[in-house]
């Protein structure tokens, strides 16, 4: 019997542990406030600033329950998340409210900060961040609170809807290189597509003569065609030692002697002419013979290393010809060298004449850079410098000269895509022209709906240049499009596996 009485203690002493452990899970809760396996309607915004994207996921405002923000901050620029700062999220309402500051990421990009409202209303969602580099403030206005759980159901349901839409999460496109752009009003001409053919610029080659008579010594090892030199760099010397004619060194001797003694002549002659001693022109004379003596002097010793005058580059570039083998001995004035520079071309095109270009209708000029980059000439700061005003019968295109001031590395006479911006602006919505997606001459972008929902959207488009493409139909102003690791986006809706959305942080 007592041992009937122990078992029977053991017993009702499990039960009781049981009901506690029931209990206990009956009152357990989510991270969000609600109690476990009670759904809570989510909700997302994106808004979009001129420095940052904040995609921000939460579980629907209630009066009395903690909401935690999965705040996805992202800086525009090369599209990177911040990875330090604060974040500050206030609700208020009528001037009034409550805030929470979340004073790191949690995950790179990702602020988790949470809020318990105290009352129902429509209020104001205002995020603050400030970081070493950033500061920024994105209002999200009329956001609801609700009363109880289920006000918050009947309002916005518990499923999300699939509205067909390719899901892309930030860490996603945080990994990898990928940039965005919205759709605006901007201006856009005619363009007329051709080719162009890169010339050397008047200022950006010089020849290097010598300077005198004798041997050439080359100063660089390996002095080719295509090195690359440095301004003040140098490059050869000639040297007369040893030559019975023409000897540099017996020159500087002989002129440095003239010199000093049309200066000492001058000096003796300026303080007679000054006490009228001896005449004006008698002092005039003396004074050019000593100016003419003193120039053949310098010129003679400027330069001169040992027995031999310096040739130095005269310019940041690039070796374009060399006249001299080492050991050649050179006469002064010969041309030894030619020096070039890439940071100054011009480009000539050739358009034909129905097109009735005129220096006032040619708004600018557009050319394909080596790495496939389209630039234009205003960019470098370059300019229109002449257009053909005849044909020939042997040549029935008019040539058009535009001076690029922009380090090319592009071989003189080679070739390159160009393109002429001609007559009036039009009025039009555009976009970047890298955000296009051909497909056997159909057009589409990819839209960015919201922080992590895209859709692959037909455009047509109308005019473009090397910059901007019009379009006419597909897009609205303000629209987002990606412009860099869209084909990611397009892989991710052929993949067949989504990412589920509302995902956990």
């Amino acid at each position: 019997m007592k041992q009937m009485k122990y078992i029977f203690i053991i017993v009702l002493s499990f039960l009781v542990l049981s009901c506690n452990n029931q209990t206990e899970d009956a009152h357990a809760h989510n991270s969000d406030g609600s109690h476990v396996g009670e759904e809570v309607p989510r909700t997302d915004y994106t808004i979009w600033t001129d420095k940052t994207e904040l995609f921000v996921e939460f579980p629907a405002l209630i009066v009395g329950r903690s909401s935690r923000f999965a705040a996805h901050f992202t800086v525009l620029d090369k599209h990177k998340p911040v990875k330090e700062g604060e974040v500050t999220v206030s609700l208020i309402k009528n001037g009034k409210g409550i805030r929470n500051t979340a004073d790191a990421p949690s995950s790179p990009g990702i602020f988790t900060p949470s809020i318990q409202p105290k009352e129902a209303g429509v209020f104001q969602l205002v995020f603050d961040i400030s970081t070493p580099t950033l500061k920024d403030r994105i209002v999200i206005a009329d956001v609801p609170v609700f009363a109880t759980l289920e006000k918050a159901k009947e309002t916005l349901g518990t499923e999300a809807e699939d509205n067909g839409s390719i899901s892309f999460l930030k860490e996603q496109a945080w990994k990898i290189d990928f940039q965005t752009e919205p759709v605006i009003a901007a201006t856009i001409y005619d363009v007329v597509n051709t080719s162009g053919i890169w010339q050397a610029s008047s200022s950006s080659v010089q020849s290097l003569a010598a300077n005198a008579d004798g041997l050439v010594n080359f100063a660089v090892e390996n002095l080719t065609e295509g090195t690359f030199v440095k301004r003040g760099q140098l490059l050869m010397t000639l040297n007369s030692k040893g030559l019975a004619e023409n000897n540099l060194s017996a020159q500087i001797t002989s002129a440095k002697a003239t010199y000093q003694q049309a200066k000492a002549d001058y000096e003796r002659k300026k303080e007679l002419y000054e006490s009228d001693i001896v005449p004006k022109s008698e002092f005039e004379k003396t004074k050019s013979n000593y100016l003419i003596a003193k120039n053949n002097y310098q010129s003679l010793s400027s330069g001169v290393s040992g027995d031999g005058k310096q040739i130095r580059a005269p310019f940041d570039g690039f070796i374009k010809t060399i006249n001299v083998a080492n050991g050649d001995y050179a006469k002064q004035g010969k041309n030894l060298i030619i020096i070039g520079t890439q940071n100054s071309r011009i480009l000539k095109t050739q358009v034909s004449p129905s097109l009735d270009l005129t220096r006032e209708n040619v708004q600018n000029i557009w050319f394909r850079s080596k790495n496939n980059q389209w630039k234009s000439i205003k960019q470098s700061g370059g300019s229109i410098l002449s257009i053909g005003k005849e044909v020939k019968r042997n040549k029935p295109l008019i040539s058009v000269y535009a001076q690029v001031n922009t380090k090319l590395d592009m071989p003189v006479g080679s070739f390159t895509e160009v393109q002429i911006e001609m007559g009036r602006p039009k009025n039009c919505l555009t976009i970047p022209v890298q955000a296009l997606l051909e497909d056997y001459g159909n057009y589409s972008v990819i839209v960015q709906l919201s922080g992590e929902s895209f859709e692959r959207r037909p455009v047509t488009i109308g005019k473009q240049n090397g910059e901007q493409v019009e379009i006419i139909h597909g897009l609205k102003e303000g629209e987002i499009v990606a412009t860099k690791g869209f084909y990611q986006v397009k892989m991710a809706s052929m993949s067949g596996s989504t990412p589920a959305h509302g995902h956990q942080h």
